[in-house]
């Protein structure tokens, strides 16, 4: 009877007998060698499946020359070996640079090649973007940035909000870094001249990753911006979304309503998708049509219809939104209201009876009205359709390895424009230090912040008025509004974040008076 592993440790893996395969034939079977042992001499792991090809295990017998021994577990096993094996084995960006260019014949490698696709060898470019993009992903990164200039060039990652330089190739390797980017997303390596958008994906290991590509041309040459988007990371459910018991009663009670007009806002990369996204993953899909129209596309949902944004062939939000509302959904999820078209139909079928959910570029929740307004939507169809409006931000959380406690003080509650009465327990809060689980920053993942109105009928008269902005917001902390400063005090006080990373993402907040 064959041996099956449910688990599979680094020191069961055996380095040298792993160096005999190349990574696709590793992971296309997937195939792991294993260290000797006193009942097999050449063990192999294979996963435990009825219809594996067998026959590849000739190639094992021929690469570690003898008979092998087929150890049994899950394909996902495997991989995930697979992946931290070579994780850690491979050297970070810096350290391949300076093994390519240990002499200083790298820049001149690339200088004298023209073209990407004319090179022999394209081997040290190639693994040079990889390792990047593994790096990145190791490293909890969203974005990364190539951004040149006269005599280098500068890759930074966008790390919980904040960019970090990673390294600094020498200039030589620009023109080279960019063909290789535009050739994986499918974009004219010719083109210079012009912006080009493009995508990709990856897959490493158990990992798909998406990648979206931004291209401008400067005076200094291509900026080059790559967004990844983790597919193994999932959809978060709205109880996981960090809000508080009455924020989460507030957003329950608006997605569960038979029509309405559900806004969040935020800057980009606020987190605004991954709310809505939670908020559809609540809502009965097994016996509602629930549809949406994105740009991207950033999760593929279950249950639900999604529709892709595409400018080239006219397909926009308002021509999509049009299409949609032909299907006879229930439920509508819009990526972005831009324009007043979108605006107005979005806000009709909120009035004929769909649920919509969308999302605006404002600063806090209330402005989200004067938006709609200034788009040219009549103030009583914003009156009549809204339901609930919500922005929000993202702070960095403390690395829990590293925090400083310190003793908390008045000040510390004013800054945040709340009274010690409110925390009257709490006596200690925490600020950033920095260490090697958090790269010396202090902070490690991040967690959002709201501030969320349900529109209620006194609210509701005042935008029918065309009260201004100011009355709106008085009435909304009457009515018990904390504003996303006013929110980012319950993770100070928690020790979740600091006061000052809530006062950097919360700069332009209005303090509300009476």
């Amino acid at each position: 009877m064959m041996q099956q592993l449910s688990r599979i440790t680094s020191e069961q893996i055996d380095p040298d007998r792993l160096a005999d395969f190349s990574l696709p034939v590793l992971r296309q079977g997937p195939i792991l060698p294993l260290k000797p042992d006193d009942t097999a001499a050449n063990p192999v792991a294979v996963p435990d499946e009825g219809d594996w090809p067998w026959a590849l295990l000739d190639d094992c017998r021929r690469v570690l020359g003898g008979e092998v021994t087929p150890v049994l577990a899950p394909r996902d096993v495997i991989l995930t070996a697979l992946n931290q094996t070579f994780d850690m084995a491979s050297a970070s960006a810096e350290q391949m640079l300076e093994d390519l260019d240990g002499h200083g014949e790298l820049s001149k490698e690339f200088e004298e090649i023209s073209d990407l696709l004319d090179a022999e060898d394209e081997a040290p470019v190639i693994r040079l973007i990889n390792t990047l993009i593994s790096q990145a992903l190791k490293e909890r990164g969203s974005d990364i940035h190539i951004e040149p200039f006269e005599t280098k060039v500068q890759v930074r990652f966008r790390i919980d909000g904040i960019l970090h330089t990673i390294i600094t190739p020498p200039k030589g390797v620009q023109a080279a870094m960019g063909s290789r980017i535009k050739v994986m997303a499918g974009l004219d390596i010719a083109e210079k001249r012009h912006p080009q958008d493009g995508r990709f994906r990856v897959r490493i290991g158990s990992r798909e990753v998406d990648v979206r590509v931004s291209i401008l041309p400067t005076a200094q040459g291509e900026r080059i911006v790559m967004r990844l988007l983790d597919k193994s990371a999932g959809v978060m459910d709205l109880a996981s979304l960090g809000m508080s018991d009455a924020q989460l009663a507030m957003i329950r009670q608006a997605t569960t309503a038979p029509h309405g007009l559900l806004l969040v806002t935020g800057p980009t990369g606020s987190g605004k998708s991954t709310t809505l996204y939670a908020a559809l993953m609540q809502v009965d899909r097994a016996n509602r049509n629930v549809m949406t129209i994105e740009d991207p596309i950033e999760y593929q949902l279950e249950g639900v219809g999604q529709m892709q944004v595409q400018q080239k062939i006219g397909l926009s939000f308002a021509s999509g939104l049009r299409s949609i509302l032909r299907q006879d959904p229930d439920i509508v999820m819009i990526g972005e209201i831009r324009d007043l078209e979108t605006a107005e139909i979005a806000i009709q079928a909120s009035l004929t009876g769909h649920l919509v959910f969308a999302t605006l570029h404002t600063n806090d929740s209330l402005s989200a009205i004067v938006r709609l307004q200034d788009m040219g939507v009549e103030p009583y169809l914003v009156a009549s359709s809204l339901t609930l409006v919500q922005a929000q931000r993202l702070v960095r959380r403390l690395c829990p390895e590293c925090r400083k406690p310190r003793a908390v003080t008045a000040n510390d509650w004013k800054v945040l424009d709340m009274r010690r009465e409110d925390f009257p327990q709490v006596e200690t809060i925490y600020e950033a230090a920095g260490c090697d689980h958090c790269m010396q920053t202090g902070y490690k993942g991040r967690v959002a912040i709201y501030e969320m109105t349900l529109i209620s009928e006194a609210m509701r008269n005042l935008i029918h008025e065309g009260k201004n902005l100011q009355a709106a917001r008085k009435q909304a902390k009457r009515e018990g509004m904390l504003s996303l400063r006013q929110d980012g005090a319950r993770h100070v006080a928690a020790g979740i974040t600091t006061v000052d990373e809530v006062l950097r993402v919360t700069l332009e907040d209005v303090v509300i008076t009476e």
